[in-house]
């Protein structure tokens, strides 16, 4: 049981940087690293509306699994 909590945080943990550095705004890779000057609020719609909401998930999945790990034994 606690191999597969493992395997499934990792799991969990690696799609949730690629959908965090997905929502990034900007040209070239250098923005998601902090990079891309200004920003300007808007309304998240359609496809980044999605990538929003999948983060979200995976977040609340990645800290749901952290705390079950620590209670498994």
């Amino acid at each position: 049981m606690k191999l597969f909590i493992d395997i499934a945080q990792v799991v969990v943990g690696i799609v949730l940087i690629i959908s965090i550095l997905l929502q990034s705004k900007g040209a070239g890779l250098g923005a998601g690293f902090g990079g891309g000057g200004e920003t300007v609020a808007s309304t998240r719609r359609g496809a980044e509306k999605g990538i929003f909401m999948i983060s979200l998930v995976l977040s609340i999945a990645f800290l749901g699994l952290a705390i079950v790990r620590m209670f498994v034994i």
